[in-house]
């Protein structure tokens, strides 16, 4: 019996809806052994689901592929929540306390509770990511088990618009079950950030459409803000100023040679000159640098705060964009890894674009409970079964059949008793022969 657990997680994003399966054994080792993607356009736009009905069929299609791939049913599945209104709000509970008893978790637990009923007018909370404790005046990394007359704690509400998790649950409104809508970044920023990174660190996530940048600082996520700024936009801008398709701007922007550097190459690709793309990257480019860099001035902070960024996604794989930050931030910046807590079995997947994902299901791997899985594996003993019918019972092997027509019986050697009757028979036929 198989005894490892499944997860199964989504990330649907504005260029492409992905869905992966990893496997975690009873040792707890995970090991990412699916990835489907599927390309859509315009039926996700800054994050936001737009077409229900499009992004619904195409999710089935990648169930019904990893399905077939793993051989199971799949029962429910972890999925991503990001998007262009996702951001951070500020929220402080302050309670008494009992000074003659140490805090217990269920304190902790019910104030953090109390501080996601904070209303956020036209916003809905999506998660509570707990900032500082502070006891009686002291700050404290873990008030369980401290003994005080009064705790008061910092929180960023993690909120967004309703449509973002409305138009989620619409899509998954076909009979698989959400176990549970993780906030994107927040998985990318505990899985690609070291321990020393978190006490001051910038988290770029550069999309298609969106820039996500999350600022950590003393251990914690200190702001969490959404750019509606990404990769797409520098490829609309050259198919717009240069006349030419989207797809083709966005290949001629993969293959120039650091399109930022001003003695770019002066090379024709599919009938565009590199030097003309590479005025319109480098545009918009200076842009989406100049927003990242204001939000540490909406975070009250400086770059001093900080010690580095961190950069993730499909839009910073743009050749020269993390040297340009440098320059423009003079802080140190590294290009984010997936997380190495996973084992990727495939390393035909094992690409920047999909480290979202891959921190969707270290996340949920690590928050699955023992005995839970995603999918139901099916019996072969009892036949191999597709999904969403009833299993086909194994034939027995075909045992040799004697076979029983005419010919074989004239082949067959006949009993003296046969041969006596055939004998007379023939007599009788000449008999007759003879009277007509």
């Amino acid at each position: 019996m198989d005894k490892n657990q499944y997860i199964v997680a989504f990330e649907i994003g504005s260029s492409k809806i992905v869905g992966a399966v990893a496997e975690k054994s009873p040792a707890g080792m995970v090991s990412v052994s699916h990835l489907v993607e599927e390309r859509l356009s315009n039926c996700v736009r800054y994050g936001v689901v737009q077409n229900v009905e499009n992004v619904k069929a195409a999710i089935n299609r990648i169930l019904k592929n990893i399905e077939d791939q793993v051989g199971g049913n799949v029962k429910y599945v972890y999925v991503g929540v990001a998007g262009r209104s996702l951001h951070s709000e500020v929220s402080e509970v302050n309670r008494g306390l009992d000074a003659t008893k140490p805090i217990s978790a269920d304190i902790i637990s019910g104030i953090i509770r109390d501080a996601s009923r904070n209303p956020i007018k036209n916003y809905e909370t999506i998660a509570v990511v707990p900032r500082t404790y502070v006891v009686d005046k002291n700050v404290t990394a873990d008030p369980v088990g401290v003994v005080g007359s009064s705790i008061k704690i910092k929180a960023n509400l993690i909120v967004a618009k309703p449509a973002i998790k409305q138009n989620l649950m619409r899509v998954f409104s076909f009979g698989i079950d959400v176990k549970d809508y993780l906030v994107t970044p927040l998985a990318v920023g505990e899985y690609v950030l070291t321990d020393s990174e978190r006490l001051g660190c910038m988290l770029v996530d550069m999309g298609a459409e969106t820039t996500t940048v999350s600022i950590y600082k003393d251990g914690s996520l200190a702001y969490l803000a959404t750019l509606p700024l990404g990769g797409r936009n520098i490829t609309r801008d050259i198919s717009n100023g240069l006349s030419v398709l989207e797809d083709t701007a966005e290949r001629v922007k993969k293959n120039i040679n650091n399109p930022l550097d001003s003695n770019v190459d002066d090379i024709v690709i599919e009938g565009v000159r590199s030097s003309e793309a590479a005025n319109f990257i480098a545009a918009r480019n200076r842009e989406i640098i100049a927003n990242i860099k204001n939000q540490l001035n909406l975070a009250g902070m400086t770059a001093d705060d900080i010690r580095s960024i961190v950069l993730i996604g499909g839009g910073a794989q743009l050749q020269g964009l993390g040297k340009k930050l440098e320059e423009n931030t003079k802080l140190s910046v590294r290009m984010g890894h997936y997380p190495q807590s996973l084992n990727i079995l495939n390393h035909s997947f094992n690409r920047p674009e999909y480290i979202e994902t891959f921190c969707l299901l270290a996340k949920a791997a690590a928050d699955i409970l023992p005995g839970e899985t995603c999918i139901a594996r099916r019996n072969y003993d009892d036949g191999f079964q597709v999904a969403g019918t009833r299993p086909v019972q194994p034939q027995e092997p075909e045992r040799e059949k004697k076979p029983h027509t005419e010919e074989h019986k004239k082949k067959k050697k006949p009993s003296w008793w046969e041969k006596l009757r055939t004998k007379a028979g023939e007599m009788l036929s000449e008999d007759d022969v003879d009277d007509e």
